[in-house]
């Protein structure tokens, strides 16, 4: 009989084992002297559910974000037109494409082009003949055959060829063309080195000097403008010089650092904004004009600083923010933090957590659920 009790007893034990087993794979626990503790076994399904990354130290804004723009950096831009009337016959450049100072962009055929070449081509046998009647009237005067006065009209008109020979020749230099060039095709050519960026013609396309918009815009575009509209109320935070942070929506959890350039003089009386200008680098052309942007505004690198982490990391317990932060694999411990800044994407924390520690920044809510039903 005794022998039977033992043995029953040892099987019950053994059931016992296996339930507390059971229940350790199947769920997170909490280790009774730390209630804001969970621990996971290795494997455990929750821990697919998380993403956890070191937090950072980051300048602290100044402001919340504040509504921006991408524009051409005008310094390094060029709008090009076209300064003859014409068709076009062909086109050399396309969106994209790289072109060098003075390369072409597009063949016109200009009738203006033609009497340019003209016009300086008579101009200089005008000017030949009136050198040619100011030496024989100096000889004339000089031999007293003829008066003062016909030596003067000729020098008169010597000047007057020459003036209209030389308005010729800018002419055809301001057109790049050289004086020995016969036909009446035109080749534009680019200002500046660069990258087209937008082209409005197309072949066969009628041109003129007149028209409202540049046929080709190149523009060097690892350098942008950030176009700020700034409230009153923060003009006094703002200087040339002054770092600011820009996001856009095409790289979210990426920011790029620019410099203000200019603030404009006086507020706009339909927004009541005041137009800030800030100068980016954009050696790798992620960016691109006319994306809309946030920029935020910090005093400097070396300024105030703080924990930066996603706003997605916080759970709010009661009245208060908290993170999750893993301490060992497995183990993530529920902690209160004090916000200093909070914008649109990011949380600044003024104390509670460090740099480098790591914390959880996708899947917190779960963690948060978790430790409610441990609890229970």
């Amino acid at each position: 009989m005794t022998n039977r009790l033992l043995a029953l007893a040892a099987i019950a034990a053994l059931a016992l084992a296996a339930c507390s087993d059971h229940a350790q794979e199947s769920g997170p626990q909490k280790p009774a002297t730390s209630p804001d503790t969970l621990t996971f076994p290795p494997g455990a399904a929750q821990l697919a559910f998380l993403r956890i990354q070191p937090a950072i130290e980051a300048p602290v804004p100044l402001a919340e974000p504040l509504n921006a723009r991408i524009a051409y950096d005008e310094n390094v831009t060029a709008r090009v037109g076209s300064p003859v009337a014409g068709r076009v016959v062909k086109l050399y450049a396309e969106p994209g494409d790289s072109v060098k100072a003075g390369g072409p962009l597009l063949a016109l055929d200009s009738p203006d082009l033609a009497a340019a070449l003209a016009e300086a081509r008579k101009a200089e046998a005008d000017a030949q003949q009136k050198r040619k009647a100011l030496d024989r009237a100096q000889r004339l005067f000089e031999a007293d055959v003829s008066s003062r006065k016909d030596l003067d009209t000729a020098e008169a008109d010597f000047k007057a060829a020459t003036a209209e020979l030389e308005r010729t020749r800018l002419r055809l230099r301001n057109l790049r063309v050289p004086e020995a060039r016969t036909g009446d095709m035109f080749n534009l050519p680019s200002p500046i080195s660069g990258v087209v960026a937008e082209r409005k013609v197309t072949p066969g396309m009628e041109v003129r000097p007149d028209a409202a918009d540049p046929l080709f815009i190149v523009t060097d575009p690892s350098r942008l403008w950030v176009m700020i509209d700034l409230p009153e109320l923060y003009l006094s935070r703002v200087k040339p010089g002054q770092l600011v942070l820009v996001e856009v929506d095409a790289y979210p959890g990426e920011r790029f650092s620019a410099r203000i350039e200019r603030v404009a003089p006086a507020v706009d009386p339909v927004t009541r904004r005041i137009a800030v200008r800030a100068k980016l680098a954009n050696p790798d052309g992620k960016l691109k004009p006319e994306m809309f942007a946030r920029a935020i505004l910090v005093a400097d690198e070396a300024g105030k600083r703080a924990v930066q982490i996603p706003n997605s990391a916080i759970v709010t317990v009661g009245l208060y923010p908290h993170v999750f932060v893993e301490t060992a694999p497995g183990t993530f411990v529920r902690r209160k933090v004090k916000l200093l800044v909070r914008d649109r994407e990011w949380s600044y924390l003024e104390d509670g957590l460090s740099a480098d520690e790591h914390v959880v920044v996708q899947g917190a809510m779960l963690l948060n659920s978790e430790l409610g039903q441990t609890a229970e």
